[in-house]
């Protein structure tokens, strides 16, 4: 069997499970007949096109996801995969291994007595701050805030604002959630 048959046979039998759905109860919302669905999954099938788009309609993916080299339900990523950015007085790391839009999660590490500016956002975006470790100072359209360990801030993120770790000696630490306005 040839990779794509082989890759579509694993594909449509662990999306079609992980929906647990029977091979009939998957057929009827694709509205093919069972046995072409069962050769789907046997990897004896040489579906058409549009068959191949029923299949993917009805599991709810592209027709390339069928198709194309089986997804793991996990994805281990080691830390020295991960890209951490250092910008002033900070390294940020971000926390998820995929982009979703609107949204970022970071790690923020402020050197001792180390500063950093932040970037005004797009009108309406919303920022939450919690400090994790060491005391953070926000300012925020002039107002000073200080983070102690388990403190979180709201505030705008359209607006200027920096950070800034009070503990010359220590490291602080923050998460960092960013959710941008939708427009």
């Amino acid at each position: 069997m040839d990779d794509t048959r082989s890759n579509l046979a694993a594909n449509v039998r662990r999306l079609r499970e992980a929906r647990r759905l029977s091979q009939q109860q998957i057929a009827q919302i694709a509205g093919i007949p069972r046995p072409t669905w069962a050769s789907l999954e046997s990897g004896a099938a040489n579906p058409t096109l549009a068959v191949l788009a029923s299949a993917a309609g009805a599991l709810q993916v592209s027709i390339e996801e069928l198709i194309g080299p089986p997804r793991t339900a996990v994805r281990h990523l080691a830390a020295a995969d991960v890209q951490v950015r250092k910008r002033q007085g900070a390294r940020i790391r971000p926390l998820l291994p995929e982009s979703i839009p609107g949204l970022e999660i970071a790690r923020m590490e402020l050197v001792p007595g180390g500063q950093l500016g932040g970037i005004p956002h797009t009108p309406g975006t919303r920022e939450y701050l919690t400090c994790e470790s060491g005391r953070i100072e926000l300012v925020a359209s002039g107002e000073r805030w200080e983070l102690a360990p388990g403190d979180s801030l709201v505030f705008r993120g359209d607006q200027r604002h920096s950070y800034r770790n009070l503990d010359l000696r220590r490291p602080a630490v923050a998460i960092s959630v960013v959710c941008f306005a939708v427009g």
